[in-house]
């Protein structure tokens, strides 16, 4: 075993990130730092002479250890650096940034490095920015005023394009994002500048500041401006300032008459009091907003009309605090409530200001207070539009991502207390696509809302239904085990199978839907979510319309197909992939008048894989398209060079729904003919019925035009899906081939043989040839001849067989009597 020198242990010690060195040969610890104790949560003794492996927390750290123990590694040496987790002692799992190097001590002797770098304040942070950024685009939507907003030290978070159109701002100041640009510009538009940059200073000297003043600018605007505070979760987290053009308010009162009107028109309440705080004159304003008459207001005390939110409208001692203020300063600013005769209470912003006693009355009967009130039940109802915005999807009204993960770290932390479980149901709509794309997306955000009220019907008080988004929702079932989460999951199924009804048309919506048990099938969010998905995704595989467990099985079968994925590109690149092929046989002669070209893969690791298990992930990647190619161009290659050698037979490609339906797919055939020089009706390309009647007329359109390229056309599996003698008559299709299933019951099975026998006569009707697969004895052939078919394949003469053997196997069965070469080609 490899043992670091001394001088290691005193240099990893004095790192802030842990590090753990470990030994290349056995792949155990042999030194680490007390960083790394601390972010394992366990002592160094526990960490030195450990597995490196049994430290690793995820899949990825893993399989590098164990390519690391198997000699498999980079160009550059064993080396790793990515995002991953590790397990903390009390089973937490730790978001960290990894690197492992190889560092050679001296020649010969070498030693891996293992760091870590905690990011779990990092991810916090992350995650803080963004319900942060959600907020601020919130607030910005939810006015019609220009609205500016800025963190506590006054940093410009956002602004709306009122904002800007008051301000008269050019768009590239803006692009440009620089605070003090936008800050000088606006004191250049402002008139009395002086007085525009104090109450900036005093807005940074106290962020939760409530003001409220009027801007006149150099253009001739006037605009209100209000600044507020704006909280997040209760907390301070920045200003709002709303600015709001009066210009043409005051444009047509004189300067000297500009108090007066002010006074009478100001849409804010108005009072003034005199030195003893009692109500000597109201607006009209005044006496709408607060629901009292001019003779019931004048003679009231302030501290009576106006409270502190929250407090009893018979304490007057929070005034006194405001009286000293106003002597000492000369306003207050605050928010303050009104509670009205019936009953309901009014916030507003209030501003006091105290006015100098007249100089021709030398008592102190002359000071007077101004007091303004601005009406804050709009804004109110925006911070509360702000706060819902944040947490409630704005097409539903249902809970969004966010408030579904408060809500599921709040359910976490209470099973975990009470050891009680709970169930996380994760439904898709099923083909919700062609509503959008047939009847059009306001349509379908109706149907959403609808599905949304359903869905809030089946759940209980204690339970919450969150939209993900688009057609995906999230049911979390509190205090609920696997046979209530069963319960709801088939009353979800069966509400929404009632019919729709909207616009005088109805229809029927179905859904697939997902189950992830808390805690056996994850202990966070993510993992919950991620396996109710799994799960629900096996429902649309199986059929849709159904719900189904969670097991561990399915993460590892998605593991799998991401790993047969991978390796079939690789084999692409490799050329693994090779074509069989099956002699099909002209039943009348005996002779061979083609071949079905098959795809077969033998893997380095995986060893053969059959087509039905690397076909369907192929399909589902879209890898389909490529290798269908690959099919096409290698097969073409073979009918050419056996036609060059006077072996001429048609030679069958199977082509897949995804191939087929690229824009290209018929320039690619004459493309990869032309390359070839194979003349096009020695090329059969097979296809399956679900190609024909999924978009119709397209499907008519190429196949259209794959006959006057030359190529033939055959259906295969006929009968196996949604016959149709509509599409028959009206495609140039000038072969039947009956599926292997309706083969292997003949003779004796009277369906299998009713079935052979229509397909046959149908064949017969339209003037189509019938070729059957999967003839494996005597009897399935004669029976096949004496009921008309034209041609079979099967194990009777041959599997698929490589170039060489097929080759052989058919030399003596290639003579063909012009009358069969003719109805090969027909």
């Amino acid at each position: 075993m490899t043992t670091p020198p001394p001088v290691w242990e005193p240099l990893i010690g004095s790192l802030l990130e842990a590090v753990c060195l470990v030994e290349p040969l056995t792949l155990h610890v042999v030194a680490a730092n007390e960083a790394a104790a601390a972010l394992f949560g366990q002592p160094l003794s526990a960490l030195v002479g450990r597995p490196v492996i049994e430290l690793s927390a995820t899949p990825e750290d893993e399989c590098f250890w164990e390519d690391m123990a198997a000699g498999v590694g980079t160009a550059e040496g064993p080396q790793i650096h990515s995002d991953s987790f590790v397990r903390h002692a009390d089973g937490r799992m730790i978001p960290v940034e990894r690197r492992v190097n190889r560092i050679w001590m001296r020649p010969g002797q070498a030693i891996y490095v293992l760091g870590l770098r905690d990011q779990s304040a990092q991810r916090q942070a992350e995650d803080e920015l963004e319900k942060l950024v959600a907020e601020l685009r919130a607030t910005l939507e939810s006015t019609a005023e220009g609205i500016l907003v800025t963190d506590l030290h006054g940093a410009i978070r956002g602004c709306n394009q009122l904002f800007a159109q008051l301000w008269d701002m050019p768009v590239e100041l803006l692009t440009q994002r620089d605070d003090s640009q936008i800050l000088e510009w606006m004191r250049r538009q402002v008139v009395d500048e002086q007085v525009f940059v104090e109450r900036l200073d005093e807005l940074d000297r106290d962020p939760l500041l409530r003001a409220s003043d009027v801007l006149r600018l150099r253009s001739g605007r006037v605009l209100e401006r209000v600044v507020l505070p704006q909280y997040g979760r209760g907390q301070p987290i920045g200003r709002v300032c709303s600015f709001r053009d009066i210009t043409e308010q005051l444009a047509s009162a004189a300067r000297l008459q500009l108090a007066a009107q002010v006074f009478e028109s100001s849409l804010d309440a108005i009072f003034v009091t005199d030195g003893e705080h009692r109500i000597a004159a109201v607006n009209a304003s005044c006496e709408r907003v607060t629901g009292l008459g001019r003779e019931q207001l004048v003679g009231l005390r302030t501290e009576a009309l106006l409270h502190p939110p929250g407090a009893d409208d018979a304490d007057i001692a929070w005034f006194e605090p405001v009286r000293e203020q106003l002597a000492r300063r000369g306003v207050w600013e605050g928010e303050l409530w009104h509670r009205r005769a019936d009953g309901s209470t009014l916030p507003g912003q209030v501003s006091l200001v105290r006015l100098a006693a007249n100089a021709a009355d030398p008592g102190e009967t002359g000071v007077r207070h101004v007091g303004f009130f601005k009406d804050l039940t709009e804004t109110v109802a925006a911070q509360k539009r702000i706060e819902e915005l944040a947490f409630t999807d704005a097409l539903t009204g249902l809970p969004n991502r966010v408030m579904l993960a408060e809500r599921l770290d709040f359910a976490l932390a209470m099973s975990h207390r009470h050891q009680a479980p709970f169930a996380l149901l994760f439904l898709d709509l099923d083909r919700f696509k062609q509503i959008n794309d047939s009847l059009g997306h306001v349509f379908g955000d109706r149907v959403l809302v609808e599905v949304a009220e359903r869905l809030k019907t089946c759940l209980r008080q204690i339970d919450t239904v969150a939209r993900l988004g688009g057609d995906e929702f999230v049911m979390l079932l509190n205090q609920t085990d696997a046979r209530g989460a069963e319960a709801i999951a088939r009353r979800v199924l069966e509400v929404l199978g009632q019919p729709f009804t909207l616009e005088g048309m109805s229809f029927s919506v179905t859904a697939s839907i997902g189950i992830a048990m808390y805690p056996n099938d994850g202990e966070s969010m993510d993992d919950l979510i991620k396996n109710a998905d799994a799960a629900m995704y096996r429902v649309k595989e199986r059929g849709r319309a159904g719900f189904r467990f969670y097991q561990p099985q399915m993460n590892v079968d998605l593991l799998a197909r991401m790993k047969l994925d991978h390796s079939m590109r690789l084999a692409l690149e490799r050329g693994d992939f090779r074509l069989h092929y099956q002699p099909q046989i002209d039943i009348a002669s005996g002779a061979v008048v083609g071949a079905e070209a098959l795809l077969r893969w033998r893997d380095p690791d995986l060893g053969d894989v059959s087509p039905g298990e690397f076909i369907p992930v192929a399909e589902e990647s879209g890898f389909i398209v490529a290798l269908g190619d690959w099919v096409l161009r290698e097969a073409v290659r073979q009918a050419a060079l056996w036609r060059a050698q006077g072996r001429s037979m048609v030679v069958s490609v199977n082509v897949s729904a995804l191939q087929f339906q690229q824009a290209d797919f018929v320039d690619r055939v004459a493309t990869v003919l032309a390359e070839a020089k194979l003349p096009a009706p020695w090329l059969e390309l097979e296809l399956t019925e679900s190609i024909l009647i999924r978009d119709a007329d397209e499907a008519l359109q190429r196949l259209r035009a794959l006959d006057r390229l030359g190529v033939q056309l055959a259906i295969d599996d006929f009968g196996t899906g949604y016959s149709s003698l509509g599409y028959l008559k009206r495609f140039p299709i000038k072969k039947l081939k009956i599926d292997r299933s309706f083969i292997k019951g003949l003779p004796g099975d009277e369906s299998d043989a009713g079935i052979a026998q229509a397909v046959i006569q149908v064949a017969r009707a339209l003037r189509l040839r019938v070729i059957a697969e999967g003839v494996e004895t005597v009897a399935q052939r004669d029976f096949l001849q004496r009921a008309g078919c034209d041609e079979i394949q099967g194990f009777l003469f041959a599997p698929a067989l490589p170039v060489a053997e097929f080759e052989a196997r058919t030399a003596t069965m290639l003579d063909l009597p012009s009358g069969v070469k003719a109805r090969a080609l027909a």
